[in-house]
């Protein structure tokens, strides 16, 4: 048995937290996190990567500490709360012994790496347990505030993640600990850099949650929708396929379930991959579309995240946001449509598309979450939380904005189209992370 990895700390004072918070957060971009070369990286660019790294977390974590403090106090006391406070607290001590020095040798590297994986171990469970703190301290604080906070924490969170998986992701595939990966014989010929796959194509991921979300309905119902793919199925793009894979299995499973329940399921769910001409300023034809697609009356839904630092209370600009900017050149991206005979959405479910579900459960149902007493959530539920954070997520109505988050995080976003009586277009744009050499 391998002995256990002794992890380093050093105190955690409220002027450390103060001052970590005070500094403005990095404009990251993906370009950023991509920037130490294709692996297998060599050692120097290895030792870069951590020191990149490490210089940016912190403060992103400062300002999680200082956002969570901000809540009323009562909501902090509540145990769930504070146990992700604590959690934060927990990573930035892991941190801070590196924080005055660089990172100069192999050796460093590998302990600085385990503090990435307590990272993200420590946080894998963050958003369930939140809203488990946030049910139990209701009465506290309202749903508005929740949902505010929330929209925030899941964006930063999402960040702070990806930031620690592409150093692990990277240290794995490097020429130095090349022997530890399941990967390193075929490393020379990978399209990925870290987590971000250069050469994703999005036909593929769909088939395959398309499989899995089929095979949950066939055992909760008896029976699964087919899927037509159309457009260009040969498209790829560089993305994150965890993040892709995430929402399209919620997408589909909204699809899949609606068209079943509503009895049309020999009806096919048509998806269709556009990808942006090369030559076109896709970001704004992005906006533009979802502009559009949201000013039919009573049949667009679209979210736009506002980049809110509660810290301090200010708009952030995008570049000092937590989210990580697309890369700066051109990078065109792509459009999913998913079309269902699933009925559409009713009038009056159909301005909560985008609210946390837990934020309007009932007494009972709040009573049955807090306390596991309820009969567990289903499988198709169970399926959408698992990449999210583990089965206790499911239920908790978390599918749809964490979706939304993802897909706005690169610059990208969902819009949905109801014909209520008929079925539902939904539209997932994606934005290139840009072409990488």
């Amino acid at each position: 048995m391998a002995a256990p990895i002794s992890i380093q700390t050093a105190t955690v004072t409220d002027g450390a937290i103060q001052q970590l918070a005070s500094e403005p957060l990095h404009a990251l971009t993906l370009a950023d996190l991509c920037s130490h070369g294709r692996p297998p990286l060599s050692t120097e660019q290895l030792l870069k990567s951590a020191n990149f790294t490490l210089s940016i977390l912190p403060s992103r974590l400062a300002h999680r500490i200082q956002s969570l403090r901000a809540l009323p106090y009562i909501v902090v006391a509540n145990p769930n709360v504070s146990q992700i406070h604590n959690n934060y607290v927990h990573s930035l001590s892991t941190l801070l012994p590196y924080a005055e020095r660089h990172i100069e040798t192999l050796q460093d590297e590998i302990k600085f790496t385990e503090v990435m994986a307590d990272l993200v171990e420590t946080h894998s469970n963050t958003i369930a347990i939140l809203a488990r703190g946030f049910l139990e301290a209701r009465k506290y604080i309202s749903a508005e505030q929740i949902t505010r906070f929330l929209d925030e924490h899941l964006r930063a969170r999402i960040g702070t993640r990806l930031i620690a998986e592409q150093h692990i992701a990277l240290h794995f595939s490097s020429k130095a600990h090349a022997e530890f990966s399941d990967h390193h014989e075929t490393s020379e010929q990978s399209s990925y850099i870290g987590v971000i796959d250069t050469a994703l194509k999005p036909a593929e991921i769909i088939r395959r949650c398309e499989a899995t979300v089929g095979e949950i309905c066939e055992l909760k119902y008896g029976v699964r929708p087919t899927v037509v793919l159309s457009g260009d199925p040969e498209t790829t793009i560089a993305h994150i396929p965890m993040h892709l894979e995430y929402i399209l299995t919620e997408l589909l499973k909204n699809s899949f379930r609606a068209t079943i329940e509503a009895g049309m399921e020999k009806e096919p769910i048509d998806i269709t991959i556009a990808p942006a001409p090369e030559n076109e300023d896709w970001r704004a034809e992005q906006k533009r579309a979802m502009e559009n697609s949201s000013s039919v009356a009573n049949t667009g839904v679209k979210h736009t995240s506002s980049l809110i630092d509660t810290t301090s209370g200010t708009l952030l600009p995008s570049s000092g946001s937590a989210n990580i900017q697309p890369l700066d050149c051109s990078s065109p991206g792509v459009t999913i449509r998913i079309r269902d005979r699933g009925g559409g959405i009713s009038p009056e479910n159909h301005t909560k598309l985008w609210e946390y579900g837990f934020t309007t459960f009932n007494e009972d149902e709040i009573n049955d979450k807090t306390s596991g007493s309820d009969a567990g959530p289903s499988a198709l539920d169970m399926l959408s939380a698992g990449a999210a954070g583990g089965s206790s997520l499911a239920g908790l109505g978390y599918g749809l904005p964490l979706g939304r988050a993802y897909a706005e995080y690169f610059g990208g976003g969902i819009a949905v189209q109801s014909l209520f009586g008929w079925g539902t277009d939904v539209y997932l744009s994606l934005r290139g992370v840009g072409k990488i050499s």
